[in-house]
């Protein structure tokens, strides 16, 4: 049984209005800051987040998406908080739940992607795979070297204890799962990165916030979650009637990926921020500053405006690139497949010199440099498993017994495949649309014995110069 919540309960998650600080969100209205808080948000580090926009270069294809890295962190900030008030103010005096627990749990939410390089998700796929050392780079764990600069660099005075949690509960992954499940209080590492469920505030925060601003429609509702969840065996459990609402969690993110962040117009533009940034970075060391907080907390979304209004002759190509972009001169999308679903967990990522090896002889003799390929995986945050069925589940607030559901227990209407792979291919030339196409389809051809794309690359498409 739940303790109802008492005076001590309260005096924990009570504030003197007297020194807080207000932000109007539109998204969850009223968010209140408390000093420690505004310590970080009052630094350059974290007002730097002004200047990356949450969806990266999604915006060139949805207008509205300008949102920035500031207000989602302010938005997970503030989820975080009302989770663990919540969680406090039921299970408060049960799970012996201190005033510090809920100052790190909100930190972290606060801090979370102070870590972020320009353009998003982008940056460490795509960018930092130019250089040495990139492709173990993460903006978690520059999170965590930049919230230690903030913090020498600002003079911040916090608890060395409480700031080592704050990191450990951003860099909680998957792989992590054991190691977290046997720390203390291991549910409050539950609520802002999940690494157990995929269950986060960070989620609830920028599904809403990012189908808002792009002026979709979003049915998932995070309140009903956050209101019925309960600890139960040091982790964030969920009623068994909620099954529904979390699996909409998950199908929802995975449609913002299908038809936001990974939409064909939008990968284009990717590919040529790509293009141009490997251009310049002999110019400007965009990797090698990534690995130093004092430089990388300088690196930010207007690094592209940088190149595009230089004087400098060794940035004639990345601005040339940038300048097609204005122009919506961009690279042009032939075709895609989506890879079979036997194939996906032996699937190797197509390269551009897949495609031009798989070029007929009498054709138009293509380059790697002509063609670019798009590899999208879109997944439920677990890969090819169901990440349901690592939630455990109550009946209800009497009972005290967890279990994992069935999808077929529930609906047969639910997905039985949790993965789609999807293989794009560029031209990167308008007048070679034709003979990347060609070549598209035959490598279809020798790898799967027939063409997996769903039609034809349009004759208009190839005939655009």
């Amino acid at each position: 049984m739940e303790t109802p919540p008492c005076s001590d309960v309260w005096e924990l998650i009570s504030k003197d209005r007297r020194s807080l600080k207000h932000v109007h969100d539109n998204v969850h209205g009223n968010i209140y800051l408390e000093p420690l808080f505004m310590k970080f948000i009052d630094t350059p580090q974290f007002q730097r987040l002004r200047d990356l926009k949450q969806l990266g270069l999604t915006h060139m294809v949805y207008p509205g998406a300008v949102h920035s890295r500031f207000e989602h962190s302010l938005g997970v900030y503030w989820l975080a908080g009302e989770a663990i008030n919540k969680i406090t103010a039921y299970q408060g005096l049960e799970l012996e739940i201190e005033h510090d627990d809920i100052k790190t749990v909100k930190l972290a939410g606060l801090l979370h992607d102070v870590g972020h390089g320009p353009f998003s998700h982008l940056f460490e796929r795509e960018v930092m795979s130019m250089g040495p050392g990139g492709n173990i780079w993460s903006h978690e764990n520059m999170s965590v070297k930049m919230i230690e600069y903030m913090v020498d660099e600002n003079n911040i005075d916090i608890d060395p204890e409480t700031l080592k949690r704050v990191k450990d509960m951003i860099t909680c992954s998957p792989k992590d799962v054991l190691l977290t499940s046997l720390k203390p209080k291991s549910f409050l590492y539950d609520i802002v990165a999940n690494g157990r469920t995929g269950i986060d505030v960070d989620k609830f925060d920028y599904i809403v916030r990012d189908s808002r601003a792009c002026g979709l429609g979003c049915n998932f509702q995070f309140e009903r979650l956050m209101e019925s969840m309960r600890v139960m065996d040091n982790q964030i459990c969920y009623r068994a009637k909620d099954y529904l609402t979390i699996h909409k969690l998950f199908a929802t993110r995975a449609d913002l990926h299908r038809t936001v962040y990974t939409h064909a117009k939008v990968k284009a533009i990717e590919l040529m921020v790509v293009d141009a940034l490997r251009k310049a970075d002999s110019s400007y060391q965009i990797v090698s500053r990534a690995f130093r907080p004092s430089q990388f907390w300088k690196l930010d979304d207007s690094i592209l405006k940088a190149i595009e209004t230089s004087s400098e002759p060794e940035l004639k190509e990345a601005k040339d690139l940038i300048t097609r972009i204005r122009r919506r001169d961009l690279y042009k999308f032939c075709n895609e497949f989506s890879v079979p679903k036997e194939e996906i967990d032996n699937f190797k990522a197509i390269t551009p010199k897949d495609i031009i090896c798989s070029q007929k002889s009498g054709h138009t003799s293509l380059t790697e440099e002509d063609v670019a390929v798009s590899n999208v995986k879109i997944d439920l945050t677990r890969g090819t498993d169901n990440p349901l069925q690592s939630i455990k589940f109550f009946k209800d607030y009497e009972s005290s017994d967890t279990f994992h559901i069935e999808d077929d227990r529930i609906s047969h209407l639910l997905p039985a495949f949790y993965q789609d792979t999807i293989v794009r291919v560029y031209s990167k030339k308008p007048e070679l649309v034709e003979a990347v196409s060609a070549a598209f389809e035959n490598f279809q051809l020798k790898t799967y014995g027939m063409k997996k794309q769903v039609h034809e690359t349009p004759e208009k498409k190839k005939r655009r110069r």
